[in-house]
């Protein structure tokens, strides 16, 4: 084995040591699920076990950030009164990078461009570890198995998306908004508006047709679906597609304090940046 192999080895094993234990050393988890029509939260262990019962808010509308921020932490105080946490889990239903919104279709996009969503309710309610993803990505951390190709979309609202490669969340993609039928987008065409206005049965054959996209474009594994609406599914799923409890949002919360939840490449950043370090 070279110098250079040697130092990666020491490296990526030093990392994963670390992460670890940072894992095991966590005992209380405040996991928010942010929603188009509904603000929920509990308190989850490392596990994903529930502390305390689910509580939940309708989401103002209009909802610039600060609006949000206090209305999240007045849900929580009696929650953290219970079992003061020390990280938080943020699910949110629009664009998140680097625990900042960039796009929020269903809570007002006129206020939400760039806001460093985890740093300010982080420094309301006085936690300072505060990660924030997508919501169906943080549902996702809760469903799937951790193997091969799985796809997550979620139903609510508006329509979610995540995909992971053997447990490892791969980058964002925001089909909710790309075209799918004549100048309509996902949201637009299987979002709860639209199954409103189609009804359950139309509403179900578009949802067929989705999963039948999405086995196209992406050649799954296993398709998970989730959020609200998958409750009012009635079609034949295929054999590699199957729902999960809505509750998953909040469970997953507890999967994004997991080492495995943070890709590899933010955990050994100097085997991937140009610096030459491993070469």
């Amino acid at each position: 084995m070279t110098k250079i192999e040697k130092a990666v080895k020491k490296s990526a094993v030093k990392s994963a040591v670390s992460a670890a234990h940072t894992s095991q050393d966590i005992e209380d988890i405040l996991a928010i699920d942010v929603g188009g029509t509904g603000l929920k939260a509990a308190i989850v262990d490392v596990s994903g076990a529930m502390r305390t019962q689910r509580v939940r808010v309708a989401t103002p509308h209009p909802c610039p950030p600060a609006l949000l921020v206090e209305t999240l932490a007045t849900l929580v105080g009696p929650l953290l009164e219970q079992y003061p946490a020390t990280h938080v889990s943020i699910g949110f239903p629009g664009f998140v990078r680097n625990n900042h919104v960039i796009t929020a279709p269903h809570l007002g996009p006129d206020d939400w461009n760039d806001v460093p969503l985890a740093q300010m309710l982080g420094e309301r309610l006085g936690i300072g570890s505060v990660r924030m993803i997508n919501d169906a990505e943080m549902q996702g951390l809760a469903a799937i198995e951790g193997q091969g190709l799985e796809f997550v979309m979620t139903l609510g609202t508006g329509v979610g998306t995540a995909m992971f490669r053997d447990g490892e969340l791969m980058p964002h993609l925001e089909l909710a908004h790309h075209p799918v039928s004549r100048k309509r987008a996902y949201d637009e065409y299987i979002g709860d508006a639209a199954r409103s206005k189609a009804g359950n049965k139309r509403w179900n054959a578009r949802v067929e047709k989705i999963i039948g996209i999405l086995d196209s474009l992406v050649h799954y594994d296993k398709l998970w679906i989730g959020g609200g609406n998958a409750a009012r599914l009635t079609l034949n799923l295929p054999p590699n597609v199957a729902t999960v409890p809505n509750d998953r949002g909040i469970e997953g919360g507890a999967r994004l304090w997991h080492p495995r939840s943070v890709r590899e490449t933010r955990q050994l950043p100097a085997a991937t940046q140009r610096a030459g370090k491993f070469r």
